[in-house]
């Protein structure tokens, strides 16, 4: 099985505004196709910086919801709301079959 992970790393200007944004997001993208999951986490250490993880079906599922409404919409509310770009990276999630 394939399967493509995203991770995204947000440092708040406006954390309880980003927050909600960020909730929003989680939200829409559990319903879009090929999303396997989706987390929001916020940093122990770091006060206003938040973790998505996100596992997708596949590469191209992944790649068409980085062009859907929601991920737009998200980047669009986003404005105002970071304390710099976000920090966005695209893993391979290899199974502990395709280690053996």
């Amino acid at each position: 099985m394939e399967l493509t992970i995203v991770t995204m790393r947000f440092d708040a200007a406006d954390p309880a505004r980003l927050l909600g944004v960020l909730s929003k997001y989680v939200v829409m993208t559990r319903m879009q196709p090929g999303c396997r999951n989706i987390d929001l986490c916020a940093s122990a250490t770091r006060p206003g910086r938040y973790l998505l993880i996100q596992k997708w079906e596949s590469a191209d599922a992944q790649r068409a919801h980085f062009d859907s409404p929601a991920m737009v919409a998200m980047a669009t509310a986003c404005a105002g709301l970071l304390a710099s770009a976000p920090d966005i990276d695209l893993w391979d999630g290899p199974s502990a079959h395709d280690l053996a």
